[in-house]
């Protein structure tokens, strides 16, 4: 909440009391809006929750209420009163002086926070290491990667955590196709990524699997005996045991394929502008959930089958029985879960838990979390599902390896040279050095890539359209990026074009424009847009907030001449103003995951 809005507050609380209204309500309990664009004013408090206690119908309470402020409080230069909505004018010079604390260097627009900082973790990623990163996985990445910036702006003490599901039949069937079909090929010896090669090897095995369960329905075996007595699967699941038996020849197989592909995802990663500080590998959490299992069977509130395999009743939950371990001991996906929920506590003590996962896994995650609180662990309440929609394309897959999913690298390259082509058809490299464009091609591809998908809400299925995410006129990243181009090249032509004045940001006293009340409204929003986006654990707020702000800039710098604008204390003003918009747009930016260029 920036000053303004305490003082509108303040005074509407203290309008309230004369008028008569009681209880009188405290200015905290009291909420403000943005006006709607057809109305004149800038905030709008709504009066019908306080008719009643006013003894006077919404409209004559906004009318009682408007004329107080009037006279009571300088911020206010007018209003009007649309049926029960109270719309306030502020005046010029109160924008003039918020404008003057939002530009001091001692306020640089701090979080709120006290001096206690919430443990937070976000865990994003979350790959399958038998095969590369695909679209899904970006959507993935820049969500999370965004909502930790974003919590860590808001105050947050914020751990950025990697789980990587490196274990388990799906990592067996690349290494038994690579066993079986490889004749020792390495990433070195084919040119391909790490993570390529054995993802490789696991189509290989579907597309065999598939061949082998047609041979024995041949042989007069049903489609359900066959998928069960498939050679390759049957050679997947013993692979699978004697990997938790520790045979050694399994692990170091593992141990070799899995560090192809942990050197193909960190190119990715560095590819794509993200990071971690931690990484969990479910090889190492396994056992860990293991043991929540036997702890769970003492305390009675799991169950073991006759057949040895472990459960638990869910059904009062309105869920299910979940399976926890199976017959022959080895454990699945929610086994890991549970090991992997138990070691993040222990080492950061978070008190809440943000896990990135697809919408296909709502189920499970709500089975873990109720799991956790039959186990009565303190943690189980922190477990949050930031879950998210699929991505579709156009066309339905975009230069998909195999053709069944779309290759992150391929579409960050396909990405690329859309850019590329788009800027220099548009001409906006003149001046640039073919290392410059080529970094700016990068960064105008990962901006559009990041922006379209952070923009949409989370939980909503979405089109992404590569060719509309680099308009530079649209609801994009690129048309954000280029407004900060825009700003910092009108600093650099002030800075060249005139000699040093006396004249200080806060000099000038005259007549705002409305673009400029707008700009420095916007301004002031800043810091509720981070507050709003760290509650719903949405950058979507940020993405429309740093599209909002451009826009409205883009407005001034056609209205207002600010390079030719001759009176001293006003071109500073001018001039300061279109640097904190360019502020607040790299940092707005930033929080997505997205450079801000310099040069366009």
């Amino acid at each position: 909440m920036n000053d303004l809005d305490l003082t509108l507050r303040a005074a509407l609380a203290d309008a309230l009391a004369a008028i008569g209204a009681t209880p009188a309500p405290a200015p905290d309990s009291l909420a403000l809006q943005p006006t709607r664009k057809e109305f004149a004013g800038a905030y709008t408090f709504v009066t019908f929750p306080f008719a009643k206690a006013a003894g006077k119908a919404p409209e004559a309470l906004g009318q009682a209420l408007g004329e107080y402020l009037r006279a009571n409080c300088p911020a206010v230069s007018g209003y009007n009163v649309v049926k029960g909505f109270l719309n306030l004018e502020i005046a010029d010079g109160e924008w003039l002086n918020q404008f003057a604390v939002l530009s001091s260097a001692a306020n640089d627009q701090q979080p709120e926070t006290s001096n206690q900082k919430p443990k937070v973790m976000v865990e994003y990623s979350s790959p399958n290491t038998n095969k590369p990163l695909h679209l899904g996985h970006l959507r993935n990445n820049f969500l999370g990667y965004s909502v930790a910036a974003i919590l860590a702006e808001n105050g947050a003490e914020v751990t950025k955590a990697n789980l990587i599901n490196d274990r388990g039949i799906h990592i067996c069937k690349s290494m038994i196709a690579y066993q079986r079909f490889g004749h020792g090929e390495t990433p070195e010896s084919s040119g391909t990524k790490g993570d390529h090669l054995v993802g490789h090897y696991y189509v290989l095995f579907d597309k065999h699997y598939r061949e082998e369960v047609r041979q024995l329905q041949n042989e007069g075996l049903t489609e359900e005996q066959a998928k069960k007595q498939a050679p390759l699967l049957t050679g997947a699941q013993e692979m699978l045991l004697r990997w938790e038996q520790g045979d050694l020849a399994t692990v170091e197989l593992w141990r070799r394929m899995n560090g192809w592909v942990y050197d193909g995802f960190e190119q990715t990663y560095k590819s794509i502008g993200v990071d971690f500080d931690r990484y969990y590998y479910e090889s190492d959490t396994y056992l860990l959930g293991k043991e929540r299992v036997e702890e769970g069977l003492a305390k009675g509130v799991f169950f073991r089958k006759p057949d040895s395999s472990v459960w638990v009743d869910l059904t009062t939950e309105g869920l299910d029985e979940k399976l926890l371990l199976r017959a022959d001991g080895t454990s699945v996906y929610i086994t890991q879960d549970l090991g992997t929920a138990e070691l993040k506590y222990q080492e950061t003590q978070c008190e809440q838990s943000v896990y990135v996962i697809g919408d296909e896994q709502n189920y499970h995650m709500q089975v873990l979390q109720a799991v956790l609180r039959k186990l009565g662990k303190p943690y189980a309440e922190g477990i949050h599902h930031l879950s998210y929609g699929m991505v579709d394309l156009p066309s339905g897959r975009m230069k998909s390896r195999e053709g069944t999913v779309v290759d992150a690298d391929e579409l960050v390259q396909e990405m690329i040279d859309t850019a590329r082509a788009t800027t220099q058809e548009m001409g906006k490299i003149d001046g640039l050095t073919e290392t410059e464009a080529e970094t700016l091609f990068r960064t105008l591809a990962l901006g559009a890539l990041k922006f379209f998908l952070l923009k949409v809400e989370p939980k909503k299925r979405m089109l992404f359209n590569p060719a509309e995410s680099i308009d530079f006129q649209g609801h994009t990243g690129p048309f954000v990026q280029y407004t900060h181009a825009r700003i910092r090249a009108i600093g650099r032509k002030a800075a060249a074009g005139t000699t040093a004045t006396d004249a200080s940001p806060g000099a000038y006293d005259g007549a705002l424009q409305p673009t400029e009340r707008e700009l420095i409204h916007q301004l002031l929003g800043y810091r509720t847009a981070v507050r709003v986006a760290a509650r719903e654990l949405a950058p979507s707020v940020i993405a429309q907030y740093a599209y909002d702000l451009a826009r409205t800039f883009n407005r001034f710098y056609a209205d207002v001449r600010v390079l030719d604008e001759a009176d001293a204390s006003r071109r500073t003003f001018l001039l300061t103003l279109c640097a904190r918009v360019a502020a607040t747009l790299q940092r707005s930016l930033g929080l997505l995951g997205i450079t801000a260029p310099e040069r366009m």
